[in-house]
């Protein structure tokens, strides 16, 4: 299989294995090699005895007539995703060498699917960033520029795919870490409505917003992993009872009539002239396609930073008080007593974003400070909910950029937090009210480097409005070929 093969879809991949043109082991080891020259760090640990053997068990399963649509199909998961036979970091030294006894509910699905796993992709640590510069394993390179982010904190999920690593990709977003290296990288990912995958073996960062979902080139193959990976888990108490559906029956459906709602704040101030002038370009091929242009508000858009960075950090302090140095993970060598090993642990385990935002949560929950702003986000959070719901009484899906440029260089913000965190203006108030949201690629803009870097349109869809989103995506991507683009030398 030749390099420019290894950006194939997984619907192309699919079609050769079912003619015999190659076998799940020969797709692993086309897989294995690319990743074993690859530069861009994008994978944090790979196992190519246990991957081989997952493709020979699926090569057996295609032998015997047992195949499903997934089977023999290379994926690798961010590696906040815990598995059994591959370390499970968070990309954190306080799990460096961390093995679960466990595989993640997402990861025992797409296994019981017949999909082989390439190996754990790198990702901010804990998923806490918007550029994968905060992994204790180092930045992911962009491979459309290696100079730039790839976007966080699914970056080495979004690098993996878009440099042809693995045809598709797990990834979790909390508050855009889907959509924002999807689009940097200039593939295609999707971030269910909240409780539609399961959370289960996922390490958490915030839990009320954490929600994981499938990145790969097309909004088909989106679909196609989304009807593994998507289901009630009773292991997961946030996890919603609703029957299972196809979410490749509606990709074809036309777009008449379809309501697109362009929000007037998402194109104010900030946005790059570039990235606006590509999502206007995507809203006008939509039109072309039947679709109608509303114009919509949603007042409290700015608001989405503030309430996020108070409810996160909150619930962040709580989840990560379990790495304590006692039980598992990293452990300081040195300590005098108990509260000190705890104390040496904590400081040496987490690197430094992650110690801001415990610190700001931990500060946001004390005595006094409670009300004054974790219950007035909460109060803010409820009223961006009712932004959206009054929106989609207008409109179907609603239509943006997802960040208000195309990827920095590395290290460009890397002293400048708050900067970063404005970079999520578009994508957090989606998480805060669980919606579905989308990135698919729509363009180029240089943002005065050297390099062109991608552009990602963003899909936001009412709940339990996935199977519309990915429709009007794949209608898209029908009638374009952004999708296709690769970056050079691949």
């Amino acid at each position: 299989m030749s390099n420019q093969n290894q950006t194939l879809t997984l619907s192309a991949l699919q079609q050769r294995l079912q003619s015999g043109q190659t076998s799940a082991v020969e797709l692993a080891q086309d897989y294995l090699s690319k990743i074993k020259q690859s530069d861009l760090n994008a994978f944090i640990d790979v196992q190519p005895d246990i991957t081989l053997a997952q493709a020979k068990a699926a090569d057996a399963l295609r032998a015997s007539g047992q195949a499903g649509p997934l089977t023999g199909l290379p994926i690798a998961h961010k590696d906040i995703f815990v598995t059994k036979d591959f370390r499970s970091t968070a990309g954190s030294h306080m799990l460096e060498n961390y093995r679960s006894p466990f595989d993640a509910t997402v990861v025992e699905r797409l296994d019981q699917a017949g999909m082989v796993t390439l190996g754990k992709l790198n990702c901010d640590e804990f998923a806490m960033g918007s550029s994968n510069e905060n992994s204790y394993f180092g930045a992911v390179k962009n491979p459309w520029d290696k100079q730039a982010v790839a976007g966080g904190s699914s970056g080495g999920s979004a690098a993996a795919v878009a440099a042809g690593l693995a045809p598709a990709a797990t990834g979790t977003d909390t508050g855009g870490s889907i959509r924002q290296p999807a689009a940097f990288c200039g593939i295609t990912g999707i971030k269910p409505t909240y409780g539609k995958v399961s959370r289960y073996g996922m390490i958490a960062y915030a839990s009320s917003l954490d929600q994981g979902g499938p990145m790969a080139h097309t909004a088909a193959d989106c679909a196609l992993l989304l009807n593994a990976m998507a289901g009630f888990d009773a292991k997961d108490s946030t996890s919603l009872e609703r029957a299972n559906e196809d979410y490749t029956a509606q990709l074809n459906q036309p777009l008449a009539g379809l309501r697109l709602g362009v929000p007037k704040e998402f194109f104010g101030a900030g946005l790059s002239e570039e990235v606006g002038a590509a999502i206007e370009t995507a809203v006008q091929a939509l039109e072309k396609l039947g679709a109608v242009r509303v114009e919509v508000s949603l007042p409290r858009t700015e608001l989405a930073i503030p309430a996020y960075y108070v409810i996160a950090p909150a619930e962040a302090s709580s989840n990560l008080s379990r790495f304590d140095g006692a039980r598992y993970g990293y452990r300081a060598p040195e300590y005098r007593d108990l509260l000190d090993m705890y104390k040496q642990s904590r400081a040496q385990g987490f690197g430094a974003e992650v110690q801001r935002r415990i610190m700001v949560g931990t500060y946001v929950l004390s005595h006094g400070y409670y009300d004054a702003y974790y219950l007035q986000a909460q109060k803010i959070r409820r009223l961006i909910a009712q932004d959206f719901a009054q929106a989609f009484t207008q409109c179907d899906v609603i239509v943006g950029p997802v960040a208000p440029t195309v990827a920095w260089n590395i290290g460009e913000k890397a002293n400048d937090p708050v900067a970063n965190y404005l970079a999520d203006i578009y994508t957090l108030a989606v998480n805060l009210a669980g919606l579905p949201g989308m990135s698919m690629p729509v363009g180029f803009g240089t943002q005065a480097h050297t390099k062109t870097r991608p552009v990602g349109m963003q899909l936001i869809g009412n709940y339990f409005a996935e199977s519309r989103v990915l429709n009007v995506a794949h209608q898209y991507q029908q009638a374009t070929d952004w999708h296709t683009k690769t970056p050079e030398g691949l």
